[in-house]
């Protein structure tokens, strides 16, 4: 399999649920404003979208969509037990986390990474992205380690993926003390320290 990539992008969710399923993958360095892989082949040739992640399986077929792509994997690789069995409750409650950091959260971020947003722009973002915060510290303050309860699964590779974002916009996690807990969690699992090390985020 390959994934194709941007450094810190959405794409880290699913090059984190590759490492933590064990999976045998390639990564693929793709220039988002070029749309040009690092090889210099047209990435909307692969992904005619223009965006990541894509994955592209060993049958030459291709997935795209976050949420898409981390649950095919979760599927692809169930030993690994990154989702909930299809048809249960608990995988609802999988994809109703997916659907929120999606729908939710991860379109909040997105104009604080607009070079020609407004500062009002920007400010009422920061405040949508600051009341999603609240929504995930609410869940969190029950005391369970991850989304779903006591299992990792990569709704929380999706959340550490965007809500690391905050870095970078500028977004303070200092009022959210279970959200910034979790965040040092997930951040210190040997599966995510590998993919950020691999996209250059972190140190070797």
């Amino acid at each position: 399999m390959k994934l194709y990539y941007a450094p810190g992008a959405c794409s880290l969710s699913p090059h984190i649920s590759l490492h933590e399923a064990g999976a045998d993958f390639e990564i693929v360095r793709v220039d988002t404003q070029t749309h040009r892989t690092e090889d210099g082949a047209d990435f909307k040739a692969i992904n005619p979208k223009g965006y990541v992640p894509a994955l592209m399986l060993e049958s030459g077929d291709v997935v795209t969509e976050g949420a898409a792509v981390v649950q095919y994997i979760a599927d692809r690789f169930p030993v690994a037990k990154l989702a909930p069995a299809n048809g249960t409750l608990a995988r609802t409650r999988l994809q109703e986390q997916l659907n929120f950091i999606s729908s939710e959260l991860h379109k909040a971020f997105s104009p604080l990474f607009n070079k020609t947003a407004s500062a009002e722009a920007k400010e009422a973002a920061a405040a949508q992205v600051a009341k999603r915060f609240g929504n995930v510290e609410s869940l969190l303050a029950d005391g369970r380690p991850y989304l779903l309860g006591e299992a990792f699964s990569v709704a929380d590779a999706y959340l550490f993926t965007v809500v690391n974002w905050s870095g970078v916009t500028g977004v303070s996690l200092a009022p959210w003390p279970h959200l910034t807990a979790y965040m040092q969690r997930i951040g210190a699992r040997p599966a995510v320290r590998a993919a950020m090390q691999a996209e250059g985020l972190i140190a070797a």
